[in-house]
């Protein structure tokens, strides 16, 4: 598989992740058993990075010799494991107070972002050879 189709899938991910954050239907983070905020500006800033990040992902695997620079492999990679291993140390220190279903759902992402990442390092070496 091409470094660009991997950025796609990447920028597609982020995208809805960043969608949803956006959007914040309370509904879906009470259905999720998320933790509710006061106030939906952390996470709807969030969502707008994760909605940046996509678009330099498309950018990145769309450009042309002369064309504008996007974010590449390495850098969605970097990006993916903070991420996870940020998810997971809150999710580890037992400080993080949502329901067992939310519990699931953040490792269900943490877990998203490590094989999405580990895929890349693997079409990276590969590509590399």
């Amino acid at each position: 598989m091409k470094d660009s189709a991997v950025l796609v899938i990447d920028a597609m991910i982020n995208f809805v992740l960043g969608f949803l954050l956006v959007v914040f239907p309370t509904d879906v983070v009470e259905l999720l058993g998320l933790p509710m905020v006061n106030h939906a500006f952390y996470p709807t800033m969030l969502g707008a990075v994760l909605i940046g990040i996509s678009i330099a992902l498309l950018l990145e695997c769309n450009r042309h010799a002369s064309g504008m620079v996007g974010l590449g492999l390495g850098g969605a990679i970097a990006i993916n494991l903070c991420a996870a291993f940020v998810l997971a140390f809150w999710l580890l220190n037992g400080k993080l107070r949502v329901s067992l279903f939310g519990q699931i759902i953040l490792w269900i992402i943490t877990v998203i972002l490590v094989v999405i990442s580990s895929f890349e390092i693997f079409v990276y070496c590969k590509t590399k050879k």
